[in-house]
């Protein structure tokens, strides 16, 4: 994206469009220099906290808070049996069928709610009532509700999808109607003076002055549906990575449990930088650029 800015400012010709292009070019070089600095800090913080973790479990017991290298030794026990793939497997389907269900619902809604304001004065308070409701209360209405179906997929799954659908909708359809809502007035003015109207002012106007905080609330809504997961697995479920925790708990092996959570942290930082990837891509195609 950048290196089309930098054509079309050298292209113009004039002393202006010469400095734009120089202050683009080295905004650029300063991007791709910083990348070494940010795995250097990043790597600095993570060795101070195994750092901290050691000097504070020193001297503890399997059965007391596991020390970095029996968390260590645990996983590599864990991955021997075989088991971890199944859980992480079973993990990673709930949250995606929880999540694009939230993503397909919410976006529309949040749209409409955004663009017409008595569908907001009619269905707000209802989304705003519900939204303090934790995803895990909702479970017994789950259970009953999915309980006894097995179609396409197991009931326990299904409850568990439901409960993600939950904790992912509500962030996704709050922030895309804030989106919505806020589009400043100027870029709706341009488009009727220009005659644009209908799926041409959603789809050149509407869509793209709103795609940065509904890309923003997609990424906090995939982090808490992480966290639900966990959650409800440790509830109502016989595999996946909440399920796996639980049972090293009841099986007093907390080196277990401290590996389990170490694979949910990478687990979750993978699916962060995945979707700030996407994030980025896509708001530098709208010529967006992010600090």
């Amino acid at each position: 994206m950048n290196d089309v800015r930098i054509k079309i400012a050298m292209q113009s010709g004039t002393t202006a469009g010469i400095a734009v292009a120089k202050n683009l070019e080295a905004a650029g070089r300063a991007d791709k220099s910083a990348w070494p600095a940010k795995l250097g800090w990043s790597l600095a913080g993570w060795t101070i906290f195994v750092l901290a973790w050691h000097l504070v479990t020193l001297h503890n017991k399997i059965s007391d808070i596991p020390t970095p290298m029996q968390t260590w030794a645990a996983l590599a026990e864990i991955l021997e049996q075989g088991v971890l793939w199944k859980n992480v497997v079973a993990s990673v389907f709930r949250v995606a069928w929880g999540f694009a269900i939230a993503a397909l619902v919410g976006i529309p809604l949040g749209i409409l709610m955004g663009w017409y304001p008595l569908s907001r004065k009619l269905l707000n308070p209802v989304v705003q009532g519900l939204r303090p409701i934790s995803p895990i209360a909702w479970l017994p209405i789950a259970v009953t509700l999915f309980g006894g179906s097995d179609w396409l997929i197991d009931a326990s799954d299904k409850s568990a999808i439901f409960l993600i659908f939950l904790s992912s909708f509500f962030p996704i359809v709050t922030a895309t109607t804030a989106a919505v809502a806020t589009i400043e007035r100027k870029f709706l003015r341009s488009a009727a003076n220009f005659g644009v109207t209908g799926l041409d002012l959603f789809r050149r106007v509407i869509l793209p002055a709103a795609m940065p905080q509904i890309l923003t609330g997609l990424r906090l809504a995939l982090g808490i549906a992480w966290v639900v997961v966990v959650a409800a697995e440790m509830l109502g479920v016989s595999s996946g990575l909440g399920f796996q925790v639980n049972d090293a708990r009841n099986m007093l092996r907390n080196d277990w449990v401290t590996a389990a959570m170490v694979i949910i942290a990478l687990i979750g930082l993978a699916l962060d930088y995945g979707i700030s990837s996407i994030t980025s891509a896509t708001l530098a195609r709208r010529g967006v650029d992010q600090r």
